[in-house]
């Protein structure tokens, strides 16, 4: 690695460090919690209700069926699947124009289709999910260098490095792959820029991890993303000096949609090694180039193109000579799979039928250590056949038992503890708690107390920023408005919902998009249905069609 300056790069290269990027916490097993000695509702532990429920209910779907009535009229049933496809596009000549654009879309979870469309134009998100995705990778080559221009920039890296405490090991790696051998050089503490470009300078690549805590840009468009996914939406931005490689071949757990930015790379992308590393589970190590075979992708990415591969393909990225490159990883579904799920369902099911079920409460047989297990696994023997026809029996009766549900609210309750808060249109700002008119002006509060009435017209700031999850006792409201742009920096954000509201909270939900009024909120009093608005209010968790006024002045006389 020759180059005019060597000092930082020689200096912690002396030091053989050899630092990975940070280390995933082992998968943690949680438990779902289910209530004891209560019978399942559709699969998932019970939770007490009143009397009044089954009415409550019965409104809520009367109303719900009123809000979307107006919507339903609206709809175009001469449109075919492909037009609808190409409507759900949208054009811009930067990547503002085309967020300037999604705010006009009143449907969160529309935007988000629209936006991902915009990712991988040409190809249709049908076609995409029907033929690529988990599938194989994708090469989108567009002749447009400005197409992603705006995203991201080596300008923006430099701002960032300069007004921002960026941390090696943290936000910021120094690699490098060199003959075979890939090497981290991250130094102790703050990454300024004086060090980062010497780095630079000398044949290193340099990572920024979670850019989105920096970037209100790229902020912005995973947050709109993740709801495209149901699962976190998350980046890496990487840049790489010409003529060199900053990484092994590898592969990953994630979805990679690579969006490069500036200069040109390189790639290579190889077919997972055998049926074991289709769709892993885990990211694999760095692997030598006489382990991985020949490339079924061999391309090279400039500003504008797209490459999508599914986790288990191996890749690597070069540098060409006269070059450098800058891209943005985008990915999503990690640890979103089938089996994710049955690791919190299997538990709980298990739990359950064990206090339901005097079959699996029933003891192992007399002397079933003496032909089952490793040592007797080659063995002939009755008694074998007759066990694990047993296990088999209780496993086809386990789904009875399984709180599927439940499960599936455990899912949910990560991927909003994962979620990046939402980024607010003008219009959301104006209406929702951050607008409230309530300020301290000329030494003394003006404005507190903006009244919430009946009449008000009320709905969720976005279609996935609330959920109603169940522990079995009692019933939370799991939101994210007030998550961290920083990688679960803060706990998930959940309050206790009362049942008697639960019905309420779930008619605002499945309203969505369409605004309702306080009145409509099936409550059982007055009282009842302007507190929870205003609790909501005050969460950041809806907002009002029209901005809040502040309360007449009384005059004293």
């Amino acid at each position: 690695m020759e180059s005019k300056h060597m000092s930082a790069f020689a200096l912690y290269q002396s030091l053989q460090l050899d630092l990975s990027p940070p280390v995933k916490k082992p998968f943690q097993r949680v438990q779902v919690e289910v209530k004891k000695k209560k019978k399942k509702l559709n699969g998932s532990a019970a939770v007490s209700v009143n009397q009044s429920r089954a009415k409550r209910k019965k409104i809520r779907n009367k109303l719900l069926k009123a809000a979307h009535k107006e919507e339903s009229k609206k709809a175009r049933p001469d449109i075919t699947q492909e037009e609808e496809e190409e409507e759900e596009s949208v054009t811009g000549e930067s990547l503002d124009a085309v967020l300037t654009e999604l705010t006009k879309v009143n449907n969160s979870r529309e935007r988000a289709r629209k936006l991902f469309q915009w990712l991988i134009k040409p190809v249709s998100a049908k076609t995409f999910f029907r033929e690529t995705w988990e599938k194989k990778p994708v090469f989108v080559q567009r002749k447009n260098p400005d197409y992603y221009k705006g995203l991201f920039s080596t300008a923006e890296f430099d701002r960032i490095l300069r007004k921002e405490n960026v941390q090696y090991g943290v936000n910021l790696d120094i690699t490098s792959y060199v003959n075979g051998k890939r090497e981290t050089h991250n130094p102790p503490g703050r990454a300024l820029p004086f060090t980062v470009w010497d780095f630079y300078e000398s044949g290193c690549s340099v990572r920024l991890l979670n850019p989105q805590a920096f970037s209100s840009t790229v902020w912005n468009v995973l947050s709109i993303l993740q709801e495209q996914f149901g699962s976190m939406a998350g980046a890496n931005v990487y840049l790489t000096p010409p003529g060199t490689q900053g990484f092994a071949p590898h592969y990953d757990d994630i979805e990679a949609f690579v969006v490069q930015l500036e200069g040109k790379k390189h790639w290579r992308v190889y077919n997972p090694r055998s049926e074991d590393e289709v769709l892993p589970v885990l990211s694999s190590p760095n692997f030598d180039q006489a382990e991985i075979g020949k490339p079924i992708l061999d391309v090279v990415l400039e500003a504008g193109d797209l490459l999508f591969f599914p986790r288990g393909f191996i890749h690597q990225g070069i540098c060409l000579p006269d070059a450098h490159s800058l891209h943005i990883t985008i990915s999503s579904y990690q640890k979103n799979s089938w089996g994710d799920l049955l690791q919190k369902v299997i538990p709980a099911a298990l739990e359950v039928a064990m206090e339901e079920d005097v079959e699996f409460r029933r003891g192992l047989p007399l002397g079933y250590l003496t032909y089952m297990g490793v040592q007797n696994s080659d063995k002939e023997d009755q008694r074998r056949v007759k066990f694990l026809s047993r296990i088999e029996n209780l496993m086809k009766r386990l789904p009875n038992y399984a709180p599927v549900d439940a499960a599936v609210d455990q899912k949910a309750r990560e991927f909003f503890h994962d979620c990046l808060p939402p980024v607010l249109t003008r219009d959301e700002l104006a209406t929702s708690v951050q607008g409230a008119p309530s300020r301290w002006e000329d030494g003394e509060v003006k404005d507190v107390g903006v009244h919430i009435t009946t009449q008000t017209q009320i709905r969720m700031l976005r279609a996935g920023c609330a959920r109603l999850c169940s522990d079995g006792d009692a019933v939370h409201l799991c939101y994210t408005t007030d998550n961290s742009r920083v990688y679960h920096k803060e706990e998930l954000k959940s309050f206790e919902i009362q049942t008697e509201l639960t019905d309420a909270v779930e008619f605002l939900i499945h309203s969505y998009p369409n605004f309702v009024t306080v009145e409509s909120l099936p409550c059982d009093s007055v009282q009842e249905k302007i507190a929870l608005a205003e609790l909501l209010f005050e969460k950041g968790i809806i907002h009002t069609a029209e901005p809040l006024q502040a309360p007449p002045t009384v005059q004293s006389h």
